[in-house]
């Protein structure tokens, strides 16, 4: 491509960018119970030069904020002087949830379960009408940003699809501390990008209605990390620094042996063997502590952070994985020394927090 070769300008819903500029667009979704418009809020960097078009969003489910503050950092370190192409960014996709502090929208639907939507069904249909047509349609690659639910709290991780070596790729360009291979489910943002053969890549992390230092460093770098690597920016995807991430298609949720109080012993980021002490919970006074342990190898992706449980609630997520002794020849969490595994194993589904409660 000749350096001087400037990208054509960008139009988005009513807004024309020019190369190498920026703008904040508010495209119209519904009307509010107070009569008053609500909008689909974005920020667009148009490059200077010609390149691809990415989304990178958060909150789709309203109170996942981590990616929120991902975004923001983003935008301190981007300028579409230095772009090649165009990065559309939506902190609160789910802007009616991230107001209310809720993962739903107010008719208590979950927006990523309603794609496609349509333009005159209900709010999480024209919502998600609304970015599918504006967003998604837009662009050659998705990033989006969710956390674990409330009172839960989720090690960095990307999930891809099974079977694409392209996303897989970029899931290693990542770097995030484990790649975990989960399906597609009807509805969501993940499965509607994949129709639209537009690759997508799902970053959880953190905790619901929480900043974390961790999850959102994870996040940005990641992020830059990716450009890098498909070109959109100047600076080195740092493949070469990046040790190989931990790979898994399958995970088991351990759930509280009985109701009382909860103290825990691991967390997220740690590398278990089966057997291994997990927590023990005890009656309100301490009284007949009961064990949990590990049912199998693997590393714990994701922890609840509420110590107060009652019997059979799923206290740790951990990710099977087959070469756990690759983690590290000293190391007790994935945090500090990542690893490659290909599990022979078929995948088995991976459920939402929302849905193991």
């Amino acid at each position: 491509m000749d350096e001087h070769t400037l990208a054509e300008p960008f139009t988005i819903h009513d807004t024309t960018l020019a190369p190498g500029s920026a703008a904040t667009v508010a495209i119209p979704v519904s009307q509010q119970v107070t009569g008053l418009n609500s909008a689909l809020a974005l920020r667009v960097l148009h490059g200077r030069k010609p390149g691809p078009c990415v989304f990178v969003s958060a909150a789709i489910h309203g109170d996942e904020i981590v990616g929120t503050a991902v975004i923001q950092r983003l935008l301190e370190r981007l300028a579409p002087d230095d772009l090649e192409g165009t990065i559309i960014f939506a902190p609160a996709v789910n802007i009616y949830g991230f107001v209310a502090h809720s993962r739903y929208l107010p008719d208590r639907r979950d927006l990523n379960r309603s794609f496609p939507g349509y333009e005159n069904g209900s709010l999480a249909a024209q919502l998600a009408h609304c970015f599918l047509t504006h967003v998604i349609d837009r662009c050659t690659l998705g990033i989006d940003i969710h956390t674990a639910a409330v009172h839960r709290y989720n090690l960095p991780q990307i999930r891809i699809a099974a079977g694409s070596p392209y996303l897989s790729e970029l899931a290693m360009s990542f770097g995030a501390p484990i790649i975990i291979e989960s399906p597609l489910r009807p509805g969501s943002m993940r499965a509607l990008a994949a129709d639209r053969e537009t690759p997508m890549l799902l970053l959880e992390a953190g905790e619901a209605l929480r900043f974390d230092r961790f999850s959102i460093g994870v996040g940005v770098a990641g992020v830059l990390r990716v450009l890098a690597h498909i070109g959109m920016i100047a600076a080195d995807d740092g493949l070469d620094e990046i040790e190989v991430p931990l790979r898994s298609n399958r995970s088991s949720w351990v759930r509280a042996p009985r109701g009382g109080v909860s103290r825990r012993i691991r967390k997220s980021g740690d590398v278990v063997r089966k057997g291994d002490l997990l927590a023990q919970v005890g009656g309100l006074f301490g009284e007949d502590p009961e064990a949990l342990v590990s049912p199998l190898d693997g590393v714990i992706i994701g922890h609840a952070t509420l110590p107060i449980v009652n019997q059979g609630d799923a206290l740790f997520h951990i990710a099977e994985v087959e070469a756990l002794d690759h983690a590290g020849e000293h190391a007790d969490s994935i945090v500090e020394a990542l690893a490659v595994s290909d599990p022979p194993f078929p995948a088995a589904p991976l459920l939402d927090e929302d849905e193991v409660l």
